[in-house]
């Protein structure tokens, strides 16, 4: 009889993919970055602005060998990836990243932090989301903390936040897209007045490439 998604899918040896990139990082602390990016199906969080919206109904993704992404993968130049979703935190994730670092690749995770998160990684971007908020054992493992802000009272979401991750852990407020027009001179002069914090812009939307 088959269980929870046939066991999350062989244990983490398949994903619900639904899709997968070789471009520049957008976003955070490696923008500008060449990285392959793993896109996996399936997140509950659900974000009103969410730009990955087709990406919450993992049953749409047919499993995928990650034997197969990871030969994707090493394919490319930039031996770094980048896995995103959804929500990767969903699924076991040590296969995956194991597999990757025997390949001499980078591993980096974005995540919101609200399931347990599982896996080797050399980079863990948290992006809190207040619908369902970080697990607290994330936050002192965060490399990156990016909080998206949609209007001013989200920089008190954004400080609570930044209040629990570790001292070394790089702090970015990012406007949400469809308001950044009327965000970015507040979030300007905020940094200008909390120089810890710093400015992370969807920069692969401006220059048009996934």
């Amino acid at each position: 009889m088959e269980t929870r998604e046939d066991e999350l899918l062989e244990g983490g040896k398949k994903l619900p993919l639904m899709e997968e990139f070789y471009t520049l990082q957008g976003e955070g602390f490696h923008m500008g970055r060449a990285a392959y990016f793993i896109r996996v199906g399936g997140c509950d969080v659900g974000c009103s602005w969410c730009d990955s919206k087709e990406s919450w109904n993992a049953k749409l993704f047919p499993p995928v060998s990650v034997e197969q992404v990871v030969s994707n993968a090493a394919s490319h130049p930039a031996k770094t990836v980048v896995v995103t979703g959804g929500e990767p935190s969903m699924y076991p994730m040590d296969f995956l990243t194991q597999s990757l670092q025997r390949e001499g690749i980078k591993t980096m995770v974005e995540t919101s932090g609200a399931y347990p998160l599982s896996g080797s990684w050399d980079w863990i971007c948290l992006s809190p989301k207040k619908y369902i908020p970080p697990r607290k054992e994330i936050y002192q493992r965060a490399n990156e903390l990016k909080v998206i802000i949609q209007h001013p009272g989200d920089l008190e979401w954004a400080e609570r936040n930044a209040a629990l991750v570790s001292i070394s852990c790089q702090l970015f407020l990012q406007p949400e897209w469809s308001k950044s027009g009327e965000i970015m001179e507040v979030l300007t002069q905020y940094v200008m007045d909390n120089p810890r914090w710093r400015i992370s812009l969807q920069s692969h939307k401006y220059m048009r490439i996934p």
